[in-house]
Order: C-alpha cells, then structure tokens, then sequence
C-alpha cells in the first residue's frame, strides 16, 4: 500500500451549519464537492489520513508535526463550541516520518508545539470526512517559512514513509485560495487575487504539479493565498507518480476562494520527477546568473563561500577594482533563495577602513547574523542569489512627497530607533509601504511621525 488518494479542499468555518447558521448555503458546490471527496475516502478506508494546515504550528524554517497520542478542538471561537472534533495520532507514521525527512537534511519534527488543540483548518475537513469514515490515524502538519521546494521535499517524504510503513493512506491538503477577491470581501481586493484563483486551478486540475513551485513568493503574498504550501506538500507526495485528477468545484462568493480536487494514483511516471525537473532549471539560471555577477557580488559571494567552510573571514582577494580598496560607503548585502529572502544586512555609513571591507563583514553578518533566519548552510550557498548595494549620502527631507519608492531609499528615525528600507524591492510598491515597513523594522508604532531621509544607492547584481 502507500498513498491511495489525495485531496485539496477548503477550510471556511462557516461551511459548517451550526456557525453558517445559513449562510453556507451560498456555498453549496463547495459543500457537495465536498461531501463527494469524504465519500471517496469512506470508500477508501485509510487506516491513516495526513492532514497539512497553514494553521498549524508554524515556524519560519521547521515544519511541525503534531507530537502525541491524539488531539481535540472545537468551534467554539466561531461560536458553535458544541461542535467538536476529536482524533487519534498515527505515532509510528509520525516517527517514521521525522525519521525519513532528517535523513533528507529536512528541518523537520514534533518539538515546539504551541497549541494543541485542534484548529479550524484540521477541523473543517474532518468535519466531513468523520461522517463518511472515523477507523482513521491522524497525522498533522503544518507549514513553515522555507521555500516551495522543502514542502515538496516534505511531500516526497510522506510518500516514502507510506510506502515503507505499507499503510494505506490519504493525504488531504487543507488551504483557501486568494483572500482578496472582492472590493466588499472581508480582506478587500487585489488585482493578483483572481489572477492567483484562475491559475491555481488550472494548475491544480491538471495536476500539473511542477507548476506549483514556479509561483513568485511577491505574487503569492500579495494575492493573499493560503493554501499553496500545502498543496505543494501534496504535490511532492505524488512525486513520480501519474495522477487521475478530478476538478469537483470552485466559487468565491464572499471574496475568498475554495477549490476542491481529488487525485488518484495510477503507477509510477518517472516523467513527473518535477522538483529535478524544477531545480535543473533553476541551476541553469542559476550558473547564467552567476557569470553575470560583477566584481562586488563575487567579493561577496567568496566571502560567504570561505566563511562558510572555515568559519573565518577570509583574507581581502587581490585583483579588485581601485575603489573598493579605496573607497568608503555604507553597504548592504542581500541574499535570496528560491525567490526569497535568506538574509540581509548592511551599515548605513561607512564602519570599515574600505568599501572591500564592508561588503565582506556584512556579507558575513548576512548569511549568520541576521535574526530572521538561520544561518546559511554549505548546501544552500550555489543556490544563493546575492546582491549588493552601496549608499550614498542621506538627505533629510520634509514630506513624503520628496520621495520616491523605485529611486529612493528611505530611513525613519523616532529618537534613538532608526529604521531603513532600500529602494525598488519586489513587493514595495509604494511610498507609504515602504515608510510602514521601515517604521515595522525599527519597533516604531504605524502612528508616530518621523523624521525622513531619503538615499541612493547602486546596485550590484
């Protein structure tokens, strides 16, 4: 046995009668797709159901799983506390699983639980499925911070832990769609929102999973999605295998999008290795890139590349260009993998004795320093996009209206806090975004005034 089916379906709250209290009406396909799904895993009688939930434990770059013998929540935060649900956990699955995904360099386990109560997104499609089939295991995890390509990873090791286990299993991956379908919704609208709900489903119904991974992190944030790592965790565990698909239903009535789709094995497709596939690709790009880097992002690529396998900061290369030897200037070092950010860090005004030396320390501070993320390890590095920008002079302005999101940096300052935010990043699209995002940066409330300055930089790719 292994994975016998796999599901992508929605979790609105409302969809259950006791807190739609009528209003899921409006969503009746959503419901008899739905119901159709739980009758196809009443049929199938799994002995163990693995659920992915964006609202489960999440951490930035660990994917949690649910460590004990079993769980239960209700809805009682949507007032109908007198609907519940209650599970057992599959724990050799849950073992063999952590098991498999250490052994695949995965970050990965049952440690740090926060909540262990049940959440709606568990909830909602055990609501349906209990009433089709309860001789079930649980196993349930959540999302994590790391790029599309480690939730496919995830998914290659659910599969492998099926497999070797011989239980027969469904993985359900529980997500809404876009958030911001409707100017009237209750997340408003964006333009990406029914951009993002159109291409998903196409994608989805095709099952068409390699395309999972080459969604934008920008496209997908600002569609407002919720559901795309999971169902790329249950892409990966179709890893190599073809897939009879069937597309039950979409709507989005109240400007949030709910999609259900069923897939069903049918033997092994060595065609549909689609992480390779994808990384293959990536790597071209990749080595095109690189050849392409000038002599700043090199310095600071070398820096990393040496730091990383001694521990040290190496010695200042020969061969740079004049100015970097005799220069001074603040610098900041970005990094980025798979299209997202893997660390940043930069001085606004020059700390060291050259602009050379600069770019090193923070080159150094930004692939272990940066709290936002663990450090880079030696695996990540070829995978690593840097980039490096230089400043020039700050300039005080009086308004907001001298500055200017694609041309400008900006740095706010509240007495002794003082935030800055480089100009023309993906996702800031406005002077507003990026005075909120800079003022987030350095712990100043979103309603305290400022003091604004504005900078240049040069950017080295």
């Amino acid at each position: 046995m292994g994975i016998s089916a796999g599901f992508m379906v929605p979790h609105p709250p409302l969809i259950i009668p006791d807190v739609g209290r009528g209003e899921e009406k409006k969503i009746q396909k959503t419901i008899d797709a739905y119901q159709r799904a739980a009758e196809t895993i009443g049929r199938l009688q799994p002995e163990t159901i693995v659920l992915l939930s964006p609202h489960q434990t999440m951490y930035a770059d660990y994917f949690h799983i649910s460590p004990g013998q079993g769980a239960r929540g209700d809805f009682g935060q949507f007032r109908a506390g007198q609907v519940s649900v209650e599970v057992s956990y599959d724990t050799e699955f849950v073992r063999v699983l952590c098991e498999t995904a250490a052994e695949s360099g995965l970050q990965a386990g049952t440690l740090g639980e926060r909540e262990k109560k049940l959440e709606h997104g568990t909830m909602v499609p055990l609501y349906f499925v209990n009433q089709r089939w309860t001789e079930y295991r649980l196993v349930r995890i959540g999302m994590s911070g790391l790029p599309l390509t480690a939730h496919y990873r995830l998914g290659k090791c659910i599969r492998e832990t099926a497999q070797s286990l011989g239980k027969n299993t469904v993985v359900i991956a529980s997500g809404d769609l876009s958030h911001k379908l409707k100017e009237d919704g209750p997340y408003g609208y964006q333009k990406e929102g029914p951009v993002y709900d159109a291409r998903i489903m196409d994608v989805m119904g095709r099952g068409a999973f390699g395309e999972l991974l080459e969604f934008s992190e920008d496209f997908c944030e600002k569609a407002a999605e919720c559901g795309h790592r999971s169902f790329t965790i249950l892409a990966g565990a179709f890893d190599r295998t073809n897939v009879e698909t069937e597309q039950l239903s979409y709507e989005g009535p109240f400007g949030v999008g709910y999609g259900i789709c069923i897939y069903r094995p049918c033997g092994d497709d060595g065609t549909r290795n689609f992480l390779e596939q994808y990384e293959e690709k990536e790597r071209i790009k990749i080595l095109a890139r690189r050849e392409r880097e000038d002599a700043y992002v090199r310095l600071a690529r070398y820096t990393i590349e040496s730091f990383i396998e001694t521990g040290k900061l190496p010695e200042m290369p020969q061969g740079l260009p004049e100015e970097l030897y005799h220069n001074r200037a603040g610098a900041f070092v970005s990094l980025k993998e798979d299209g997202r950010l893997r660390g940043c860090i930069g001085t606004i005004q020059a700390v060291r004795g050259t602009l050379a030396e600069e770019i090193m320390y923070n080159a150094v501070s930004a692939c272990s320093e940066d709290p936002r993320f663990s450090p880079v390890e030696d695996w990540e590095v070829e995978r690593l996009t840097i980039s490096v920008d230089v400043l020039g002079e700050t300039e005080k302005v009086s308004s907001q209206e001298e500055l200017d999101v694609t041309r400008y940096g900006v740095i706010v300052t509240k007495g002794a806090k003082r935030g800055l935010l480089l100009p023309n990043l993906e996702g800031v699209d406005t002077v507003e975004q990026q005075i909120a995002i800079a003022k987030q940066k350095a712990g100043i409330r979103a309603h305290e005034s400022v003091e604004l300055e504005r900078f240049e930089v040069i950017r080295h790719h």
